[in-house]
């Protein structure tokens, strides 16, 4: 609503008292409000693609549908809310475990804990699906919870599971012997957590450098550090993909129950010759798994 500069009273509404903003609709007759919708009044219609370039496209659309989104959701709590009488803090507890054991039946949230392994990040939410819709309505039922009100999300990493470009040799080597391609094909684009009790995250860049290798120079690289990564076959590796979706290129989870095992295989994969193009692999995360109770119990 306008005012006038001078008064601060309600200037008259262009479109009359009382009158109501009309709805526009576009040529398909679809009421768009301000939503878009793919088409504007007026404009021309994009050039029509050849029906073998279209079905190309549908078939790659179908592929994609079977990834799965992912996101990292760091939250801190206000220290203020610490100080909030016990029956409160109780009920933000409680109304905020019931909206992730909720929202848990339709899609995947594992809880972690991050207390006593960093200052600025109190817990952490795993979170995986292929319907984009449940990232956004859980997000907003999280804001709108009593809790929410006293949380800060320091931290947020969005991604997208896909099948790697490089070519794993110990996969290829096992599918000879044991087969199982069409499972094994399942499994790299969807998020299958091992249930370890630690869950170490942190985003990843590469350098243009590295792009501007080619492919099988690359490979040849990729293949050591496969190879390293081999020798720590308790640890579990989850890539997932940001080009485009978020500031970095790749959120890397490890899984595993022995800190000491990751962090010597960190190590180790520092001196492959891959590594010399990391620009970027901080912040990093050290998560406990526990249940969300659990973890809201730890913040106070």
């Amino acid at each position: 609503m306008a005012t006038d500069a001078k008064t601060g009273a309600a200037a008259p509404d262009a479109t009359g008292a009382g009158e109501r903003l009309v709805d526009v609709e576009d040529p398909r007759g679809v009421v768009t409000e301000n939503v878009p919708r793919g088409l504007r009044p007026g404009l021309p219609k994009r050039p029509a693609l050849e029906e073998d370039a279209w079905a190309k496209i549908r078939r790659e659309q179908e592929k994609a549908a079977e990834r799965e989104l992912v996101r990292f959701a760091f939250y801190q709590v206000d220290p203020a809310w610490r100080r909030l009488d016990p029956e409160v803090k109780a009920a933000h507890r409680q109304e905020f475990v019931d909206l992730v054991r909720e929202w848990g039946q339709k899609f995947m949230i594992y809880s972690y804990s991050l207390i006593g392994a960093r200052g600025d990040a109190d817990f952490m939410l795993w979170q995986a699906t292929k319907n984009g819709d449940y990232l956004h309505d859980f997000a907003a039922a999280v804001n709108r919870s009593g809790l929410g009100a006293w949380l800060r999300m320091p931290y947020s990493y969005f991604a997208m599971t896909r099948r790697s470009i490089y070519l794993n040799r110990y996969e290829e080597e096992y599918l000879k012997k044991y087969g199982g391609s069409q499972v094994l094909e399942h499994a790299r684009i969807a998020i299958n957590p091992q249930g370890s009790k630690y869950l170490f995250v942190y985003p990843f860049v590469k350098s243009r450098d590295w792009y501007a290798l080619s492919h099988e120079e690359r490979q040849r690289m990729m293949d050591e550090h496969i190879r390293v990564g081999h020798e720590w076959p308790d640890v579990k590796l989850n890539t997932t993909y940001s080009y485009g979706l978020d500031d970095q290129e790749f959120v890397v989870a490890f899984e595993t129950d022995y800190v000491g095992r990751f962090l010597d295989l960190l190590m180790a994969l520092r001196h492959t010759e891959a590594s010399m193009y990391t620009v970027r692999d901080t912040p990093s995360f050290t998560c406990l798994a526990k249940s969300i109770g659990e973890c809201l119990e730890a913040i106070g």
